[in-house]
């Protein structure tokens, strides 16, 4: 070519090599057959910077060079176009070699077994933990897809199989942060410490603060259903998160009056000093629904009430704090506290669909005592209400306080857990083992629930002997326990 962008042509009698040679072109001989002249070889100034040397398709990709003219291009002849590649086979070299591994076919799927059904049954339960041979499996998977009955049996097995490693959750073990605790008061003991009966109402506050701290507008403002026992018939209130945060500090503001702090209810007058009238009172004084403002005060009078009691050295354990209709030491109050922190923080992380771990055992154990200790004098109160049976009767009479009487064994299992002697004919009376009439045997979290009135006496799964209208009146009482 002469020019850029213009395609040489050639004479059909010629070679693609062929200009000005008279040797015939043979197109199977190879690149060096046409004399000792290689076409596509280079000769003494080409290459140059002004130069393209040539295509192995013989065309030329720059400028043409003055030696070996190019012929003008005929009209009546098609574009020269590339050679199409020369197969292998055309070339005369040696074929590669050809591996076997290459033709080798798969090998074969072994043929299942051939067993007795009642074999294949026994089988099912290593193929559903996935412990049978390759040979028993196969068997096992054939045999399940004529038989109904052992498909519906390996069915189960499968999901037992999935129930044996439940997904732990991400959550942190709640006994972590007193470990934790523990470890560094033991390296440096505190100058101010918290005293012990406090400490499961900090423990609690502080793990529903970090529940709360990711939480945006939408779970705020997510539906809770507040649930107690009221005359033995079930009670709910409607409310939601940031609601039930509001329930929190105003009746964390009774502990708060006791000790001299500030009420968080301010100019809000409630009807009557209890718990619920004055939540109702905070609530209605509300202009708008209570929103994740509130949880700075609540937090910041957490803060208060704990940092109080440990500054004065937890004499003031034996002070009284009123609840309306009855009163609690504030040693047993802060328990209380602890409590209802923890239940209305299981009934927040039910609202938003998050799991929520009971208290450290420690913990745990004390709120269970309360409990346990409160138990007598709800039975007192629930008899003069005539919502128990009376002490008269065979074997039932009033004993002098100090005195050992009727007694219920309340056995709490598991974490946190341990043994009560329930006194049932009066408060003042000691529970004995020598005049235990009754025994009920329950789980810790299970108890909890039922003191929370979150399962009615009825459900409580309970192992019970004994007498059962003492055992009745037991369960029925610890449902009284609770509140809104």
């Amino acid at each position: 070519m002469n020019e850029a962008g213009r395609f040489e042509v050639y004479d059909e009698n010629e070679g693609p090599g062929d200009h000005g040679s008279e040797e015939p072109y043979d197109e199977h001989a190879g690149p060096g057959h046409h004399g000792s002249k290689d076409p596509y070889e280079k000769e003494d100034g080409e290459g140059d910077a002004a130069d393209v040397s040539r295509g192995a398709d013989g065309m030329s990709s720059g400028n043409g060079d003055d030696r070996h003219p190019t012929p003008e291009p005929r009209r009546d002849q098609p574009p020269r176009i590339p050679l199409p590649r020369a197969s292998v086979e055309d070339t005369g070299q040696p074929l590669p070699d050809l591996r076997m591994d290459d033709l080798a076919e798969p090998a074969p799927r072994p043929a299942p077994l051939l067993l007795e059904h009642r074999v294949l049954k026994s089988l099912l339960g290593a193929w559903a933990l996935a412990a049978c041979s390759p040979e028993e499996t196969a068997a096992v998977e054939d045999h399940l897809g004529g038989c109904g009955t052992c498909a519906d049996e390996a069915r189960r097995l499968r999901e037992a199989v999935g129930l044996l490693h439940p997904a732990e959750t991400l959550d942190l073990d709640p006994a972590l942060r007193t470990r934790v605790l523990a470890g560094c008061l033991e390296r440096r003991p505190p100058r101010i410490p918290v005293p012990e009966w406090a400490t499961p109402y900090d423990a609690e506050t502080a793990r529903l603060d970090a529940l709360l701290q990711d939480f945006g507008d939408a779970e705020w403002h997510a539906p809770v259903r507040l649930r107690w026992f009221e005359k033995d018939e079930p009670a709910s209130r409607r409310t939601t998160v940031a609601g039930v945060i509001a329930h929190l500090l105003t009746v964390d503001g009774l502990v708060a009056i006791a000790l001299g702090l500030d009420d968080p209810m301010g100019d809000v007058a409630a009807d009557r000093p209890t718990p619920s009238a004055r939540t109702e009172a905070y609530w209605r004084a509300s202009h708008y629904p209570p929103t994740r403002a509130v949880r700075a005060p609540w937090r910041e009078q957490t803060h208060d009430l704990v940092r109080t009691v440990s500054f004065t050295g937890g004499g003031t354990g034996r002070l009284s704090v009123p609840y309306g209709g009855f009163e609690l030491t504030l040693h047993d109050a802060m328990l209380d506290r602890a409590f209802e922190c923890w239940v209305h923080a299981e009934d927040i992380a039910e609202a938003v669909d998050y799991p929520y771990e009971p208290p450290s055992g420690g913990d745990l154990h004390q709120m269970v005592d309360l409990a346990a200790r409160m138990l007598p004098t709800v039975l007192s109160a629930r008899r003069r209400a005539g919502l128990a049976a009376p002490p008269a009767g065979p074997g039932r009479h009033l004993v002098t306080a100090g005195e050992p009487g009727r007694s219920l064994r309340l056995e709490i299992e598991g974490s946190g857990g341990g043994e009560w002697l329930i006194p049932l004919d009066s408060p003042a009376a000691v529970g004995s083992a020598e005049h235990e009439v009754a025994h009920i045997a329950l789980d810790g979290g299970e108890f909890c629930r039922l003191a929370a009135g979150h399962v009615s006496p009825q459900e409580a799964a309970a192992g019970q002997v004994g007498d059962r209208e003492a055992i009745r009146d037991v369960l029925f009482a610890a449902a009284s326990l609770s509140r809104m």
